[in-house]
């Protein structure tokens, strides 16, 4: 690879191995340099060379090594600080060295018509057909109109490719994007009509295709669409048949099989391709199950299955849920946490082993949720289960095995992808399944490529931040109803005349598509026995300490948010500066683990868990997302002597399971202290309070959090509280959570009117949001007692500053009075008595009774020439009381 190649593509990973096992250190020291790359920098094909001060960093090809690289300083002896400096260099200015192109700035999509985003879809698959390694096999020779497979060599995938002409909508390829794309082509098709046009002479590839036999095929439209493929010329008797049926859409899957066995007794064969097969059959068994199912939701609460399905009683929203889930086939149930979507998808697969005779369920879930559905599916059914565990023999045998619940993690997933796919699965249930909601992340990439008829994905949170996350849950289920990426997110994106996403739109038109495929209720909707929820925001100042780091990385992230481009560096320290700046509102020690630490949370911790824990029945579940402040808060609680179980990521699953009993079953066992570890899959309604010691990101892991305990079976009110530091970026989270919650509602709730919703998006918005964090003030409510106390700080302030006025003016005017008293001769003087008690009554305004009985009084002068008469009067009372 070129020298400047090799430095172009260099990443943090790759810099800090050549630096050795102090890389990331020696990188964080070699950033505090000053450098400029256009004066201290030359850089040729084959050598990096950098000036330092007195240190001259040379960083040289060396095809001898592995690392084809090469550092020397001219003033240390090793791998030093400057060498450090060169790479951290490397890192954030390639633009400015010429190793980095500025990012493009291609006009939009959204900002794109019909005609314009088609065509960059089919240049973006005309690159790929020419950029990409692909092999083409023929099985026919003679002609170019015939089916192929095409090999990628980038994915090692082969698909079949059927070219029936050199236009856009005239040949067929298995692979899943020519099924979605709406175009009518595909880089394995384009790849293949530019090979097979070099390979037969011109009058031969401008041949059209002609049909030679009557088939059923599937036309991959903006919406699937059945159809016939018909030779020009008929017979008779078979034209009398089908010609009702050329290009048309077809419908009615009886009269087409009714056709198809007339014509096939008349001599002629038909082909069904393996698609439309597949299609027709799966469309004639779901109309017999929808059928049956809507049946069951015209009234669940009286129907037999409520009680008979299970070996629990179903609630009725329950078996509305289990019945339209198997009525579709392939759903998702978008219930809010807490309403037992775990029982409904053991509902489902039985009702659907009931009706159907499946046989085989996959069930991937968080590792956090396996033992909670082996519990379920004990509890509710006698169906066969296991957990995938063990070597990679032993779980490419528990796959292999005839198990009717076959149970494993996504992390599995990805680990036994190649034994997972040849499985005939008749249904998948993916559980928590916002975890494939990045359609560019490898877990869903993996997830999607499996194949089953039925599937089910169960998930309170479809949507968390971007409808693009609601998109790639609802590709698992059904890869067409939304469309290709390209034509959705221009469909429903507004972005500005700089394409940043600042809004959605189109709503209407996207719940209609969900329709029929999501079902979401609310603990509104159906959860009228749960008890209610209260939450309570706890505003703490910081002390000096943590206020101090707040702040001086809150200037790191601003200093990074004003840079043009962002380099991986910039990224790295600015995920850096935010996570130091949410651990500091937590406490100092989780920043630089140097004792004491200083945290006014902690304090008020203390307190709030002494006051709760005084009511004899209170049993307590706390959330923080780290394990140091878990160790903290562990130090309270033992000083406390309260009894407690501990949760988080590293404990494994076998006894997360102990300690939940541990924590339901004994009634001297207070508090349940977790990290998110603890936020899926656990069911703790013998709880009622929920303290977030701290804010995550995302709302919808707070809510699932509260979700824990706030659920079906919870019989008792719940207290929430959320533990916020004041003036610091943990403040400023408060802002998000309400506005992402919009956009699950617009997009997710059925009763909705909102069509259109404000939002921002891509790197520019993500220094937006972060600039509105650091400089926002919250819009969070204050909590009354604070406002109460505010204003009688303001009333108490008016009256200080009134009392202070009046006194100025009462004290000039008496010490000007006594001035000239002792100015006058003795025998002048008038009535002293009633002098006297005029000057009590003005002074008893000036005066303020303290809680002890004491009299404050304080004084405020309108000018000098007050201050000039005190000074006056005091000298003739010094001048009298020294003449007598």
């Amino acid at each position: 690879m070129h020298f400047r190649d090799i430095l172009s593509h260099l990443n943090y990973r790759d810099a800090c191995k050549l630096l050795g096992p102090q890389g990331e250190v020696l990188l964080r020291m070699g950033g505090k340099w000053d450098i400029d790359p256009y004066e201290q920098v030359s850089l040729d094909t084959g050598r990096f060379v950098l000036k330092l001060g007195e240190a001259t960093v040379i960083i040289e090809d060396d095809p001898s090594s592995s690392r084809q690289l090469r550092s020397i300083c001219s003033s240390c002896p090793g791998i030093c600080e400057h060498i450090g400096a060169a790479f951290s260099l490397i890192l954030e200015e390639k633009v400015a060295l010429g190793l980095a192109a500025p990012p493009e700035e291609d006009t939009p999509l959204e900002s794109l018509d019909e005609r314009e985003l088609t065509d960059r879809a089919l240049q973006e698959r005309a690159r790929r057909a020419q950029e990409e390694r692909m092999s083409l096999k023929a099985s026919d020779a003679v002609t170019p109109w015939t089916d192929y497979t095409v090999t990628s060599h980038v994915s090692g995938k082969t698909y079949r490719v059927a070219l029936r002409g050199p236009e856009h909508g005239q040949s067929f390829c298995s692979c899943p994007d020519f099924k979605i794309n709406t175009l009518g082509t595909c880089k394995h098709i384009l790849f293949a009509l530019e090979t097979v046009k070099n390979r037969f002479p011109r009058e031969i590839f401008e041949t059209p295709y002609e049909q030679q036999e009557i088939g059923v095929h599937i036309r991959y439209a903006e919406e699937i669409e059945l159809r016939l493929l018909l030779p020009k010329d008929l017979e008779g008797d078979v034209s009398a048949v089908v010609e009702p049926l050329r290009d048309q859409l077809i419908s009615d899957l009886p009269d087409l099989i009714h056709r198809i066995q007339k014509i096939e007794k008349l001599g002629y064969p038909v082909t069904v391709y393996p698609d439309a097969e597949e299609y027709i059959n799966t469309l004639l068994v779901q109309q017999r199950l929808k059928r049956k199912m809507a049946e069951i939701r015209r009234d669940p609460k009286s129907h037999l299955l409520r009680k008979n399905l299970l070996k629990v009683e179903l609630l009725p929203y329950q078996l509305d849920g289990i019945a339209f889930a198997a009525g579709v086939g392939r759903a998702v149930l978008a219930d809010d946490m807490g309403l037992g979507k775990t029982i409904q998808g053991i509902g489902v697969a039985y009702l659907l082993s009931m009706e159907i005779g499946i046989s085989r369920v996959l069930v991937i879930c968080p590792a956090s949720v396996k033992s909670q559905w082996r519990f379920e599916i004990e509890r509710t059914s006698d169906l066969s289960y296991q957990m995938v565990l063990g070597t990679a023999e032993e779980r490419a045998s528990q796959y292999a095995s005839e198990v009717f619940f076959t149970i494993c993690n996504y992390e599995q997933v990805l680990r036994d992808i190649n034994t997972i796919e040849t499985v005939r699965w008749d249904l998948i249930i993916l559980d928590e399944g916002q975890r494939i909601k990045n359609w560019e992340a490898k877990t869903t990439q993996t997830v999607k490529s499996l194949r089953s008829r039925y599937a089910l994905v169960l998930s309170g949170t479809p949507l968390e931040n971007r409808l693009g996350e609601l998109y790639s849950v609802v590709q698992f289920i059904d890869a067409h109803r939304l469309g290709p990426a390209f034509r959705f997110f221009h469909r429903h994106n507004v972005v500005d005349e700089r394409g940043k996403l600042v809004g959605y739109k189109n709503l209407d038109d996207l719940r209609r598509r969900l329709e029929g495929l999501l079902l979401r209720r609310t603990r509104s909707m159906v959860m009228k026995e749960l008890p209610q929820r209260s939450t309570e925001i706890r505003r703490i100042p910081p002390t000096q300490e943590q206020a101090d780091v707040d702040a001086s990385h809150r200037r790191v992230i601003s200093t990074i948010l004003a840079k043009k481009y962002l380099t991986e560096m910039d990224l790295l320290r600015l995920q850096k500066a935010l996570l130091i700046c949410r651990m500091a509102a937590d406490s100092t020690f989780l920043v630089d683990k140097q004792p004491p630490g200083y945290s006014s949370k902690l304090e008020e911790l203390d307190s709030l868990l002494q006051e709760l824990l005084q009511e004899e029945d209170r049993k307590i579940v706390l959330f923080s997302e780290w394990t140091t402040m878990l160790d903290l808060i562990e130090s309270l609680v033992r000083k406390q002597g309260i009894e407690y179980v501990r949760l988080q990521g590293s404990v494994p699953q076998k006894k997360r399971y102990c300690l939940i009993q541990a924590f339901q079953a004994n009634q001297a066992c207070k508090l349940f202290m977790t990290t998110n570890a603890g936020a899926t899959g656990l069911n703790l309604q013998a709880a009622d309070t929920v303290i977030n010691v701290d804010l995550p990101w995302n709302p919808a892991v707070l809510e699932q959090r509260i979700s824990r305990v706030h659920r079906m079976g919870q019989k008792r009110p719940v207290q929430v509280y959320l533990l916020v530091t004041e003036q610091t970026l943990e403040e400023s989270l408060l802002n998000t959570l309400s506005a992402k919650r919009e956009l699950a509602l617009a997009a997710l709730d059925s009763g909705s009117e909102v069509d259109e919703l404000s939002i921002s998006g891509s790197m520019e918005e993500l220094k937006r949001r972060l600039e509105v964090l650091l400089g926002a003030e919250p819009e969070a409510p204050l909590d009354e007692s604070l406002k109460r106390q505010a204003e009688r700080e303001v009333v108490l302030r008016e009256r200080k500053e009134s009392i202070a006025r009046a006194g100025g003016q009462l004290l000039g005017a008496a010490f000007s009075f006594i001035g000239e008293l002792f100015a006058r001769e003795e025998g002048a003087v008038g009535d002293g008595d009633k002098n006297a008690q005029r000057y009590m009554d003005l002074l008893s305004e000036c005066l303020e009774k303290k809680e002890d009985g004491s009299l404050e009084m304080t004084i405020r002068f309108p000018d000098d020439s007050a201050l000039k008469a005190l000074a006056k009067s005091i000298s003739a009372i010094a001048a009298h009381a020294g003449g007598e």
